[in-house]
């Protein structure tokens, strides 16, 4: 069983930076982390992703460019870099731990293949 606890969310202005960490506790065979977030009468949307194999990552159109996505295995933890911030972007955001092989997988932004969830955290961009 995997818990993830997400951080680092808050209010900030337009074009400011936001970082959010996601710490990882017990154990999951997760071969994929990412973050979604869902905004208030909209669906979950996948935002970034990253392979916890060594792989690459990938991105929503509509953050490519601003968002980073990274982790440390060592401290069992993902990040998710928010540059120039938009009031679009304003929305909860998860952090969710998934698996290639699972039979729900879709794809790395999409929250069917993904089997643990953390709270959330807020994230409100004001223009």
């Amino acid at each position: 069983l995997l818990t993830l606890v997400e951080s680092g969310g808050g209010s900030v202005q337009a074009g400011g930076s936001l970082r959010l960490s996601c710490i990882a506790s017990g154990y999951s065979f997760s071969t994929q982390m990412a973050w979604f977030r869902q905004a208030t009468g909209k669906e979950r949307e996948g935002v970034a992703s990253i392979s916890t194999g060594g792989g690459g990552a990938a991105y929503a159109d509509s953050v490519k460019g601003r968002f980073t996505i990274s982790r440390d295995s060592a401290k069992n933890t993902v990040y998710l870099e928010m540059n120039s911030l938009k009031s679009e972007d304003s929305a909860m955001y998860y952090c969710a731990a998934g698996n290639e092989y699972n039979p729900k997988w879709r794809g790395p932004l999409e929250k069917d293949g993904y089997t643990f969830w953390g709270q959330g955290t807020q994230v409100t961009v004001s223009s």
